[in-house]
């Protein structure tokens, strides 16, 4: 029965509370304005032109192009361009990246379906009201022993989204997660390489197609959450929580507001946002220089940089996941952006020279954390003396929270590396007031360059 009041949550709820509402138009903002730097990348390319060569011709279109696809190929590759350049937000009961599958199925479903912008944003708020609970009721253990969760439990959430705009039934749901059960994957050992967000990609059209096919008569096991061999039984890890307790409280504390969306300040893995949101104060504050650093200590606790796979980057894309090249980086530049993760940034000898002095250390504790659970401490040993601070806020959380304005810079910077700058005001303006959109088309014609950028991945270049 777990299975069937998760659907009936999911199908039956009529009022999604405004504030739920407006945090769902702000992830929306993010995620979209990533994707459309993301679409630039290699990783998205490749699969445009993969896109174009396998996939349906229709009027589903892939953000920051001229082209279109089906609706399950569309949200493909509009989650791989979400998370391409791993510059979108966290859910910290999720442990991992919501919004990066949600919002490619919500906007494919949403196409398909005629829907209107207002129910886009309740199926969104909904989807991640479903991958926090679920993320709780496979537990930190899931994601410890390799399984990457954007993935593994996002195919659910988006499929619930999916579900929703496309109008079906509560047992079509059931079968419809039943089918995408079958399709969850995605492991932590692909990071730092085009893979990573293939997971993402990979959910969306799977949460797509689930929906469609069981709408269609598909059938799979309607309890697929509950009992022996369910996916929690395959899954779960031992810290799991029990899903009829937290079934007990869907809609009441509403995921989305809490713990609520974290945003990314920079475009690298979350686990290093809190060595560089400290360094970055304590830069400020101590007037620390580059020439004068002996050494960084970054204190990890258990779990907390099992996502940071690469010591010795080579490649911008294996830098995200490095804090020795993310700490270099900073020290360096004085900031860490966009254009910090291309290969020749990564390679240049003096980068080379401060990730040497950059080590991390063991903080022993009991549990399980990750980037945006617990701590970090940092030590920076100068010429002259020593400086300590612990971090125990996330950058970009509730408890730090990126400004309105650092928020639309954020955008604008990403969007308008595609769509030029008029045009990134444009869609800022339009997915703010996405809740008043009689159809999503509205909004997503928005996000197609003006007739003066060609069709073709290959002559899209940042702004």
């Amino acid at each position: 029965m777990l299975t069937k009041r998760l659907a009936q949550f999911v199908i039956e709820t009529k009022t999604v509370p405004v504030s739920a509402m407006t945090a769902a138009a702000d992830a929306l903002i993010d995620t979209v304005g990533v994707a459309l730097a993301g679409s630039l990348e290699e990783a998205s390319e490749i699969v445009q032109r993969w896109v174009q060569e396998t996939g349906a011709k229709s009027a589903v279109p892939l953000w920051g192009t001229h082209l279109s696809s089906s609706a399950a190929d569309a949200a493909f590759a509009n989650g791989i361009a979400s998370h391409a350049l791993d510059f979108d937000d966290s859910l910290p009961t999720l442990r991992g990246h919501p919004s990066t599958t949600l919002a490619p199925a919500v906007f494919a479903a949403a196409e398909s379906a005629d829907a209107s912008g207002k129910a886009a944003l309740e199926a969104f708020a909904i989807g991640v009201e479903i991958a926090g609970i679920l993320g709780k009721a496979v537990g930190a253990g899931h994601y410890v022993r390799g399984w990457h969760t954007t993935s593994t439990i996002g195919v659910f959430s988006a499929t619930a989204a999916a579900a929703r705009l496309l109008g079906l039934t509560v047992e079509q749901l059931q079968n419809a997660w039943g089918i995408a059960a079958s399709e969850t994957s995605g492991l932590v050992r692909n990071f730092g390489t085009m893979t990573k967000p293939f997971h993402a990609g990979h959910a969306a059209r799977s949460a797509v197609i689930a929906a469609t096919l069981a709408r269609a008569g598909f059938t799979a096991n309607p309890d697929i959450f509950e009992g022996k061999e369910s996916f929690f039984y395959t899954y779960a890890g031992d810290d799991a929580q029990n899903l009829g307790d937290l079934v007990q409280n869907l809609g009441k504390q509403w995921q989305i507001l809490e713990p609520g969306i974290y945003v990314k300040r920079w475009p690298c893995c979350y686990c290093n946002h809190r060595a560089l949101g400290g360094l970055q104060e304590m830069v400020a504050e101590h007037g620390l220089r580059v020439d004068d650093i002996q050494s960084v200590q970054v204190g990890f606790l258990p779990g907390s940089d099992n996502a940071l796979v690469s010591e010795d980057p080579q490649t911008g894309l294996s830098g995200k996941f490095s804090i020795e090249y993310c700490v270099a980086a900073l020290f360096l530049d004085g900031k860490v952006t966009l254009d910090s993760f291309t290969d020749a940034m990564v390679q240049r000898p003096k980068v080379r020279d401060v990730m040497k002095k950059v080590h991390r250390v063991r903080i022993e504790a009991a549990g399980l954390f990750s980037g945006v659970v617990g701590y970090t401490d940092l030590t920076v040993t100068t010429s002259k003396r020593q400086f300590q601070k612990r971090v125990d806020r996330v950058p970009g959380s509730p408890e730090w929270p990126m400004t309105k304005a650092d928020r639309s810079e954020k955008f604008l910077d990403s969007a308008g590396r595609v769509l030029g700058i008029n045009g990134a005001k444009k869609l800022f303006e339009a997915l703010s007031n996405c809740a008043s959109a009689k159809e999503i088309r509205e909004v997503t014609r928005l996000m197609i360059p003006d007739s003066s950028t060609t069709g073709t991945p290959s002559t899209r270049v940042p702004a």
